[in-house]
Parts: structure tokens; C-alpha cells; sequence
């Protein structure tokens, strides 16, 4: 028997159908399937809610679009159970298949790595601590970012970023971003950042709108800590993968590097990342 979760985007119109179709054919195969609470009173679809946690399954089945699979991502904290992005959306970097592939993919999936042609592409996700002197403000983990930014608008922040515990220099910017590879085609891209092969290990640091001569990124190795302090008498935002979870002082700090843990994506053939960027881009050959 193969358990799978499904975490799936409210707003979709196809998005029940697609459930209904996928929870027969579990079924009928003698697997189980089930739907996260939130994703059930959300649809309507209460009798699909099951009493198992998305960490207890085997494979999480997401529907929607990037943003589904961060939250996806963000539920799993940290669990190494493996996610097959449905894209309803439209850019869906991280997706991998069209809605009419979904069963198919999981008879694939059930057959095993060999006998189904699948493998697994893990990615980096970073660790961040927030920290009021000797106070542990809350820690979390991202797949694409975090970004230190702007409370209120109108005014720049003042932001110390230190690596390695050594002062680097004072931004004077809208916010700063620490990205994963994977999260530099992200708010990182935005801001003028790199892209990064998702097979590279790094953090990239980013300015946002940054009030000074020095605008690039920081590639930094992976081993590098970086650490960001709040100056000045502003505050300042923490969003972690888009949602905003802390609000910072001066003299607050956020520290990042890469997780002990991983996210992993279940992919049936070659990953062409770089094909995927011009498909998305509307890149041409020549």
C-alpha cells in the first residue's frame, strides 16, 4: 500500500475533479489517500481529510503551481517524504506534470524507482534563526528565501550584513534576500539577482532597491554563514518563502545557512533545468 498526501491550491476550478479522480483510483488499488485539513474545509471536501500527517506519507501530491509546493514544503518541516508537483498554474518551476499525467505518474511512482523510471532531485533548503540578543525569536526553513525588509513605506533600511561573523558592509536598501539556488529564478531574479542551477550548492545575497554604489549579488559557498543585523531606528519585515513571520527591532539579527534537511521532487526523466528556464522565459535558439 502507498500513502499519499495531496496539498492542493483553493482557487482552482479543475482542482476538485482532479482530487475525486485521483481518491477512486487510490481506492480501488488498495492504497490510501488524503487531503490536509486546511485543503479539505477550503474545498468542501471534508470526507477526503484523513488523520495522518503529511509527514506520515509516502509521496505528497501537490496541485496548483510553485506556491503550492512551498507550502507543501513548509508542512512537511522538514520530513523527507518526497513532492510530485501537478502544474495548474503558470510558471511551475518546480512542477512536474500536466493534470492529465496524474495517474500514470503515480502507478509510476508505486512501481518503484527501477521498474517506474523515476529518481529523485534534492534541493538545498536554508535554515534561518532570528535572535533579540540571547533571545530565540523563531527559526524556520525556506526553499527559495528569506528577505530581511522594510516595515514601513516609504523610508530604506539600514541592514549590516557579516559573514562568517566579519562585518561585509552597510545596505541602506528596501531589504535583503538570502535565496537558495533554487529560489534565485525567485524574488532574487526580481532584484536583478543570478540564475542559479538548482544542482549548485550556494547562498546568494541579494539587495533590494538598494540606495548605494554596491548593487550585485553575493554568491557566497554554502559554508559561509550570513548573518544580517538591523541598524538605524526602523524596523524591519522577515518572510520566509513569501510569508511574513517576524517583526525586527534594531539590533535584531537574522542568521542563515544551508538545513540539515532537504526537499526532494520526484522527476520521471532528465531534469533540464537550463530547458526549462527558456521554456519559461520565451527563449529562442537563435
Amino acid at each position: 500500500m502507498t500513502r499519499v498526501a495531496i496539498c492542493a491550491h483553493y482557487e482552482r476550478p479543475d482542482v476538485i475533479e482532479l482530487i475525486e479522480q485521483t481518491m477512486t483510483w487510490l481506492t480501488e488499488r488498495g492504497h490510501e489517500g488524503w487531503l490536509l485539513a486546511t485543503d479539505g474545509a477550503e474545498l468542501g471536501l471534508q470526507h477526503h481529510v484523513g488523520p495522518l500527517p503529511l509527514a506520515a506519507a509516502d509521496i505528497v501530491l501537490c496541485l496548483g503551481g510553485d506556491g503550492t509546493m512551498l507550502r507543501a514544503v513548509r508542512t512537511l518541516d522538514g520530513a523527507s517524504v518526497p513532492l510530485l508537483g501537478v502544474n495548474l498554474g503558470q510558471l511551475g518551476y518546480l512542477t512536474e506534470i500536466e493534470p492529465g499525467e496524474i495517474i500514470d505518474s503515480l502507478d509510476r511512482f508505486v512501481k518503484g524507482e527501477v521498474n517506474g523510471g523515476w529518481h529523485l532531485d534534492v534541493r538545498l533548503l536554508l535554515h534561518i534563526e532570528v535572535r533579540r540578543g540571547d533571545v530565540d525569536l523563531g527559526q524556520w526553513r525556506a526553499l527559495n528565501e528569506v528577505v530581511v525588509e522594510k516595515h514601513a513605506a516609504g523610508h530604506t533600511i539600514s541592514l549590516l550584513a557579516r559573514i562568517d561573523g566579519v562585518p561585509f558592509t552597510r545596505y541602506a536598501a528596501d531589504g535583503l534576500i538570502v535565496s537558495t539556488p533554487t529560489g534565485s529564478t525567485a524574488y532574487s531574479l526580481s532584484a536583478r539577482g543570478p540564475v542559479v542551477s538548482p544542482r549548485h550548492r550556494a547562498l546568494l545575497l541579494t539587495p533590494v532597491s538598494p540606495h548605494m554604489l554596491f548593487d550585485r549579488t553575493l554568491v557566497l559557498d554554502p559554508t559561509e554563514l550570513v548573518e544580517i543585523e538591523v541598524l538605524g531606528h526602523r524596523r524591519a519585515e522577515v518572510a520566509v518563502d513569501g510569508r511574513v513571520v517576524v517583526t525586527l527591532q534594531p539590533g535584531d539579527t537574522v542568521r542563515c545557512r544551508p538545513a540539515e534537511e532537504t526537499a526532494s521532487f520526484v522527476r520521471f526523466g532528465p531534469y533540464r533545468y537550463h530547458q526549462i528556464l527558456k521554456s519559461k522565459f520565451g527563449l529562442t535558439d537563435r
